[in-house]
């Protein structure tokens, strides 16, 4: 859904693809075909260690509170499986070099203090600019009221009963008022959620927020070769059974989707960071809770492009985003899916699963994490582990 586009709904002479393109868990609307190869391709190499990485920054591991040591190496990205969206597929070879990736999702904790110390304003809390929005509407759509242009960003709202799943405006709301400080609109709060991802962030936000902390976020590629956690292909971060031995492994949807939650796992809505086991890599969260951003932009077809080439180093996505069901919105990557995921909708809580979602966006299950590259943690450990003193 275009987060900051209740101008897309705020009036009915906006067409019917340019509400469809309001946000996607993982559903993709899309207006062409995609033809992907279903072949199998062979990684003899892909776990084998980063020829780039320097013994020295595993040796020092633990000197970046909070963070975790992703060791480089190649690894078969996206998937060849028949259960999957097509923006997921082809799999293909990429290597990544070694990073350090926050162990868990920025807290409402973390990103009060980077607002405290900084004064930041969050682009949920922010008059929509109706000037920047057109460039990113069909030519002709009509300017909104301007009490449509309000600060606000989009609420996830369970329905009465079943409704169609390619209809989202039936269970997501642009709410004035809502933002980071208040998730699922004015009269609701983050007391007592201090240790929940924070939510309601944009694309920006969340560049604003790794600067400030001397990180960066994470590509689409660094992001996948960490969620897998040193596994092969699997379908899931912790292996290939969603339960296994009859456990929950993430915050998911359970019940009837978008009516109910029936809260088996344990929490309706988000969890708190943590709730669920690590991955291989000792990474909280790399599945459901909340959407985390990348710094790639998103085109459907990246995998397909990627593919094309023999092994794909240190990929940075493509220069320009392109979504065919919503072609004049570019986008950023989002991965790991979110409390709202199940089987009979999206399923997007699986590390191949992406979708694009417009930067200016805030909406109630995406947050994200930072990461920094191993040259640069080296920096950090000289100062004593304080980003604020590489300022």
């Amino acid at each position: 859904m275009k987060g900051r586009s209740l101008a897309r709904r705020a009036t009915a002479t906006i067409s019917r693809g340019a509400q469809l393109a309001l946000l996607r868990c993982g559903l993709l609307v899309i207006g062409a075909v995609l033809l992907v190869s279903s072949g199998t391709i062979t990684s003899s190499n892909a776990n084998a260690s980063n020829p780039d990485e320097t013994p020295g920054h595993q040796v020092s591991r633990k000197s970046l509170p909070g963070m975790a040591w992703i060791p480089g190496g190649a690894f078969l990205m996206g998937t060849n499986d028949k259960e999957s969206f097509p923006n997921e597929r082809p799999a293909h070879l990429v290597q990544v070099q070694g990073l350090w990736m926050d162990e868990h999702d920025v807290t409402n904790a973390d990103f009060s203090k980077f607002v405290e110390a900084t004064g930041y304003v969050t682009t949920a809390e922010r008059k929509i600019d109706w000037e920047d929005l057109k460039k990113e509407l069909p030519p002709g759509t009509p300017k909104p009221e301007d009490s449509a242009l309000a600060p606000g960003a989009l609420v996830f709202t369970p329905t009465s009963g079943p409704v169609p799943l390619s209809d989202l405006s039936a269970w997501w709301r642009w709410m004035h008022g809502a933002n980071w400080r208040h998730p699922e609109g004015p009269e609701s709060s983050i007391h007592g959620r201090e240790n929940h991802p924070v939510v309601q962030v944009s694309w920006h936000d969340a560049v604003a927020y790794a600067q400030w902390a001397g990180k960066r976020l994470p590509t689409e590629a660094e992001w996948e070769f960490a969620a897998r956690g040193g596994l092969e292909s699997k379908r899931y971060v912790w292996g290939d059974e969603f339960k296994p031995g009859g456990k929950y492994m993430a915050n998911t949807w359970q019940g009837l989707f978008p009516v109910h939650d029936t809260g088996e796992d344990g929490f309706v809505g988000t969890s708190p960071v943590g709730s669920f086991p690590a991955n291989g890599y000792g990474l909280y969260d790399m599945a459901g809770n909340v959407w985390q951003w990348c710094s790639d932009w998103y085109r459907a077809d990246a995998n397909i492009e990627a593919a094309s080439k023999n092994v794909c180093r240190d990929p940075r996505g493509p220069t320009e985003s392109y979504d065919p069901g919503d072609p004049y919105s570019p986008k950023r990557v989002v991965k790991g899916g979110s409390f709202l995921c199940n089987p009979d909708y999206c399923e997007s809580y699986r590390p191949s699963a992406r979708r694009g979602t417009p930067p200016d966006t805030g909406s109630s299950h995406t947050g994200f994490r930072c990461v920094i590259s191993g040259d640069d943690a080296q920096v950090i450990r000289s100062v004593g582990s304080d980003p604020s003193l590489t300022k």
